[in-house]
C-alpha cells in the first residue's frame, strides 16, 4: 500500500490488526498514512516541532505494544490514534510546565541561601552527597528522572519496564531518606 492522506476505515482496522500480529510493513504503512496528521496534533498541542516528533515516535511504539486493544465500538482506528497522540503530548507538555516550575523554585531558593550563606559549606556539600550516596540506584534513577528529566511517574515507569506503585514508592522513599539526612543541614 502506498502513502496516502486517503484509506479506508476497514484498510486502518486491517492493518491495526497486522500491527498486533507483529507485523512491522504493516505499521511503517501505518505510519505512511497517518504520522503527518498525527505531528500536527502534537505540534498544535506543544507548540514545540522536536517535541512533536519525540511524543510521535512514543506514539508508534505505543501503537506496536497495545494495538491489540483497539476498540472498534469506541471510535475508528485514526480517532483512536489521535486521542493517544494528544494525551502524550499533553503529558509531555504538563510534565515541562512542571520542570519549568521546580527549576524556577530551584532557582528562588538558590538565590535566597546564595543571599544567606555567602560562603561555600564543605560540610553541607559532602553530607548532600553522603544522602545522594545512599540511595539505592532505584530511588536514584526515578528521582534523576522525575526532577532533572520532568518526567511524569508513568513515564518512568514505562520507560524503566518497571510498575508505576514501584516508580511511586521508590521515588517517595528516595526523597524521605534524603529528607531525613538533609534536615540537619538547612
Amino acid at each position: 500500500m502506498e502513502p496516502s492522506t486517503e484509506i479506508t476505515h476497514e484498510e486502518a482496522e486491517a492493518l491495526l490488526g497486522r500491527i498486533a500480529a507483529r507485523d512491522p510493513e504493516a505499521l511503517g504503512t501505518f505510519y505512511d498514512v497517518f504520522a503527518g496528521r498525527l505531528l500536527s496534533v502534537a505540534r498544535r498541542v506543544l507548540n514545540d516541532a522536536a517535541m512533536a516528533e519525540d511524543v510521535l515516535q512514543e506514539v508508534f511504539v505505543q501503537i506496536w505494544e497495545r494495538a491489540n486493544s483497539y476498540d472498534p465500538g469506541r471510535g475508528n482506528v485514526f480517532t483512536w490514534a489521535v486521542v493517544m497522540t494528544r494525551n502524550r503530548a499533553i503529558d509531555r507538555y504538563r510534565s515541562r510546565q512542571r520542570s519549568v516550575h521546580i527549576l524556577e523554585r530551584v532557582a528562588a531558593q538558590t538565590i535566597d541561601t546564595v543571599e544567606e550563606q555567602p560562603q561555600a559549606d564543605p560540610d553541607r556539600d559532602a553530607g548532600l552527597r553522603s544522602a545522594v550516596a545512599e540511595l539505592t540506584s532505584e530511588q536514584r534513577t526515578v528521582i534523576e528522572l522525575a526532577f532533572f528529566g520532568g518526567m511524569t511517574q508513568s513515564q518512568i515507569a514505562e520507560q524503566l519496564k518497571k510498575p508505576l506503585g514501584t516508580v511511586k514508592a521508590n521515588i517517595r522513599r528516595g526523597m524521605l531518606k534524603l529528607r531525613d539526612r538533609l534536615q540537619n543541614y538547612r
